[in-house]
C-alpha cells in the first residue's frame, strides 16, 4: 500500500494549498481573519481529508473522507470567486486556480469511484 504522500491526488491538493497560501499574502490586511483565513482552511482541508481517508481500514469509510475533501475543494473555489468579485485577484489568476481545482476534482472523483468499486472488507 502506498503512503498518502505518494498519491497524485494528494500531491495536487498540496500544490493547490501552497499556491493558495502564497496568493492570500496579496489580499488586503482587513481580510486576514475573514477571506484569507477561510480559503486557507478550506484548501488545507482537501489534503487533510485525503490523508485521513487513506488511513481508514474500510473503502466505504475512506470514500466518505474523500467526499468531504471534494466539498472543501468546492468551498475553496467559492472563496476564489469571492476574491475575484472583490477584485483581489484578476480573471487570469482566477482561471489558473479554477483549472487547478477542476483537475484536483477530477482526480478526487476518480479515486472515489475506484474505492466504491472495491469489494467490501469483512471482519
Amino acid at each position: 500500500m502506498k503512503a498518502f504522500t505518494d498519491m497524485e491526488v494528494w500531491k495536487k491538493s498540496r500544490s493547490l494549498r501552497i499556491n493558495i497560501s502564497e496568493l492570500t499574502k496579496s489580499f488586503p490586511s482587513e481580510e486576514k481573519y475573514r477571506l484569507s483565513d477561510q480559503i486557507i482552511r478550506s484548501s488545507r482541508s482537501v489534503g487533510n481529508n485525503i490523508a485521513e481517508g487513506h488511513g481508514r481500514f474500510h473503502y466505504v469509510d475512506s470514500s466518505r473522507f474523500l467526499v468531504t475533501a471534494r466539498g472543501s475543494l468546492i468551498e475553496t473555489l467559492d472563496h476564489l470567486i469571492i476574491a475575484l468579485d472583490e477584485k483581489y485577484i484578476t480573471d487570469e489568476i482566477f482561471n489558473k486556480f479554477k483549472a487547478d481545482c477542476e483537475e484536483c476534482l477530477r482526480m478526487l472523483n476518480g479515486y472515489i469511484n475506484y474505492l466504491r468499486n472495491q469489494p467490501a472488507v469483512k471482519n
